[in-house]
């Protein structure tokens, strides 16, 4: 497991508690009352510690090589999943995957960026940034699940849309800007959750949904805290103090109204426990599942509506 560097303080103390079982073990004599002392305390100061973390280090979380990606969720949350390939036009982008899912018995349209967690993995999704053919085979997914009646879920972990000449050349702007507008219109149930990196339009072009959830040490934003102290200060060195003006982090997008739901994470981040994180998000994609399943297509679309409508409204 990648240590982060302000983590480095437990991995310290978890050697000390090592250390003295080893003694233990070796000379036959009991330390187990100091055992228990020391895993007590390092057990505090975990949970002090990553109850009170600064932004940017809930960024350096969700960017943690070994957080649960889309494929991860989906073999821990779905009873069956048949994935959809192609946007109907000849390609396949690999950093957004979609299907058919079934979870608690429920049938939905699933679909998601995936990042990599090897070299080879993260080629092959493109780093989980998506290019124009992956937001048109997600709309070509939203569209089919609308015509079946499935509820649809988006699973959002991506740094942004790919900046490549392709990808400007193919028509990126224009593919998420159609996907925002199309799924304001959509006549089933959504519900988006950011679960890692949440960034800019390749993020959004999955969110314009009923719902929006995000996980404890998560983050979304308009800019990465790199790029906005690039543009504002020149120098992408003061990315912390960035991520900290932006209010990137669950608890004041909650308080801004940008998204619904916190989703508690495992103590350390959703990568310590990925089948723990899955089940904490499958218990909260469930209860809103059910708060909009009776709900008609004009109400669905009028509660998204009201939602978006009511964002960056404030009184002098």
């Amino acid at each position: 497991m990648q240590i982060l560097e302000f983590e480095k303080p437990i991995y310290k103390m978890q050697e000390k508690i090592e250390e003295l079982k080893k003694i233990s073990a070796d000379t036959n004599m009991d330390y187990n009352e100091e055992i228990k002392k020391l895993e007590n305390q390092t057990e505090e100061y975990k949970k002090e510690l990553y109850d009170s973390l600064e932004p940017y280090q809930k960024l350096q979380i969700a960017r943690h090589p070994q957080r649960p990606n889309f494929l991860d969720y989906v073999h821990y949350m779905c009873e069956d999943f048949i994935e959809m390939h192609g946007d109907r036009a000849g390609t396949d982008d690999r950093a957004i995957i979609g299907g058919v899912a079934t979870i608690d018995g429920r049938a939905v349209m699933l679909v998601g960026t995936q990042k990599g967690k090897t070299t080879k993995e993260n080629l092959e999704y493109n780093f989980g940034m998506p290019q124009p053919q992956g937001y048109r085979k997600a709309l070509r997914l939203f569209e089919h699940a609308s015509k079946f009646n499935l509820p649809i879920i988006t699973l959002v972990d991506t740094m942004g849309a790919y900046p490549g000449m392709q990808a400007e050349q193919t028509g990126q702007g224009i593919a998420i800007a159609v996907n925002l507008k199309e799924m304001a219109k959509l006549e089933v149930p959504s519900i988006a959750v950011i679960t890692g990196e949440g960034c800019s339009g390749g993020a959004l072009g999955l969110a314009v949904s009923n719902k929006v959830m995000i996980l404890e040490h998560a983050y979304y934003t308009v800019i990465s805290p790199e790029g906005c102290a690039s543009i504002l200060w020149r120098d992408a060195n003061m990315s912390s103090k960035a991520a900290n003006a932006l209010k990137i982090t669950g608890k004041d997008l909650l308080k801004f109204g940008i998204v619904d739901e916190v989703i508690k994470e495992p103590t350390g981040g959703a990568h310590y426990d990925p089948e723990q994180m899955a089940n904490n998000l499958k218990a909260s994609l469930i209860k809103a599942l059910d708060e909009y399943k009776n709900m008609t297509p004009e109400q669905l679309r009028a509660d998204r509506y009201e939602k978006f409508r009511r964002m960056g409204v404030f009184q002098s």
